[in-house]
């Protein structure tokens, strides 16, 4: 039964946020209103735990977040790259730099954050391109074996991107990544959608194709940059997928767990009774075990010597009804 901290979560959502997806013009206010009051910075009691430097990097800033104590580089360690999520429209939060903090400590490891470009000032399709410019620039500072990619929302969506634009470039992928609630599918053609739309207390449909709108207006929406669920899956590093019964897009992170293992990815699904959209970025004890559990995933996918390595997990059928919660290696 979902926890009291995480229905009260629930219930301020959806009287605060619920609006903002569910029409056109709530989107647009919300964006310039955001406009405003959005700054960047990380809140600064983090530097009382974190060290946090600030560079320039494929013309964006980039945040490079590390355990206090730590030197800035050291060997083996694992270097996280954080993509926040926020509709592609919306920037960073305090929530998102309180789970970047909590995975820097938890697993001892550099984070990589960068601030991209916002639609509508800039079309994804530009914001891609300035990724995959970060992208190789980490590649000559990195061992791809110690890059992990993770991100909420678009940030997971863009995760999944850049792994598959790696794969296009002839670049090393990265080693894993980790999937938070992330969009996948945006042709919007899953028949459970409605049906998630009444039970979601953030998302809706009808802001999410405004959102669509204004990010990509000239992409066609099943193209595997606004639709990986339609790309080069294969390409995929181990990848772990979290989501909730009542997130909107959880039916699409299903489908798109299944297509995956079936085209050989190790991928690691929790699919958790209740939960909305980006649970494990918000101050509840549901969204701790989630946390637990990424660490578990990077523990058990850490890159080994071949001979050492498993085989894969056996392909899932193509489709099967979503899981009731837990985790489910599929």
């Amino acid at each position: 039964m979902p926890s009291l901290k995480s229905r009260i979560a629930a219930f301020v959502v959806r009287r605060t946020r619920k609006k903002v997806f569910s029409s056109a013009a709530g989107m647009n206010a919300c964006i310039r209103a955001e406009r405003l009051i959005e700054d960047h910075r990380p809140p600064h009691r983090l530097h009382r735990t974190l060290k946090i430097r600030r560079r320039r990097v494929a013309g964006m800033p980039v945040y490079e977040v590390r355990p206090a104590g730590r030197p800035r580089h050291w060997p083996g360690s694992m270097r996280l790259v954080y993509l926040h999520g926020g509709a592609y429209l919306f920037e960073i939060t305090h929530h998102h730099w309180q789970m970047i903090a909590d995975m820097a400590q938890r697993l001892n490891a550099r984070v990589t954050v960068p601030i991209y470009p916002l639609a509508p000032e800039q079309t994804v399709g530009r914001t891609f391109r300035q990724m995959l410019r970060l992208y190789r620039r980490l590649l000559r500072e990195t061992p791809p074996e110690q890059l992990v990619l993770m991100g909420d929302s678009a940030g997971g969506h863009m995760a999944v991107v850049m792994s598959m634009m790696a794969a296009e470039e002839g670049l090393p992928a990265p080693s894993r990544q980790v999937l938070i609630s992330p969009g996948l599918d945006m042709s919007l053609t899953n028949p459970q959608l409605r049906e998630l739309e009444r039970i979601d207390p953030w998302l809706g449909i009808d802001g999410g194709l405004e959102a669509l709108r204004l990010c990509a207006p000239d992409i066609d929406r099943t193209h595997w940059q606004i639709s990986p669920i339609y790309g080069n899956l294969a390409a995929l590093p181990p990848t772990m997928i979290l989501t909730g019964t009542h997130d909107l897009l959880s039916a699409d992170n299903v489908c798109f767990a299944q297509k995956a293992a079936a085209e050989g990815v190790d991928v690691e699904l929790m699919v958790e009774e209740g939960m909305m959209h980006v649970w494990p970025l918000i101050d509840m004890p549901e969204a701790y075990v989630a946390r637990g559990r990424i660490a578990a995933f990077l523990h058990r996918t850490r890159p080994q010597p071949a001979a050492q390595q498993t085989a894969p997990v056996p392909a899932a059928p193509a489709r099967m009804p979503m899981p009731a919660g837990g985790m489910v290696a599929a």
